[in-house]
């Protein structure tokens, strides 16, 4: 996987995930976001890194804008960036904690690749930043 930064969308496997929900016909993306979501969560033992930043990317697409940052990411869906929206059920604010909060526990790739980097802090401080606008 190639990385760039900490940001939600700074991987090759996030921007490749955005890419297929900005291709999405728009009625079937929230359901892209909540299935990115849930595979975190439904995942048994050891979460691979993959999984992890699709959901990271989701959490962030579904974390409520006002006092959150804004999405400008070139690796974001291009409708989001365009202004478009995405109609999301607040029952995803939920979901996307308990994932970002099964991202940086025990038995995660996510999280022994970034403690492994010189970045972990600000990788850390990326899903702490989402986890309090969710």
């Amino acid at each position: 996987m190639g990385t760039w930064g900490a940001g939600a969308f700074d991987n090759d496997e996030a921007a490749d995930w955005c890419g297929d929900l900005d291709h999405a016909a728009p009625e079937k993306r929230p359901a892209l976001v909540e299935a990115a979501l849930t595979a975190v969560l439904n995942e048994p033992g050891y979460l691979d890194s993959n999984l992890a930043v699709e959901a990271i990317a989701a959490a962030a697409i579904a974390a409520p804008r006002p006092g959150g940052r804004s999405i400008d990411s070139p690796y974001a869906p291009d409708f989001l960036l365009e202004g478009g929206r995405l109609s999301l059920d607040h029952h995803l604010d939920d979901l996307a904690l308990r994932a970002l909060t099964r991202i940086v526990g025990d038995h995660s790739e996510w999280r022994e690749l970034w403690e492994d980097s010189d970045h972990y802090d600000e990788a850390l401080q990326e899903i702490a930043h989402l986890q309090s606008v969710l």
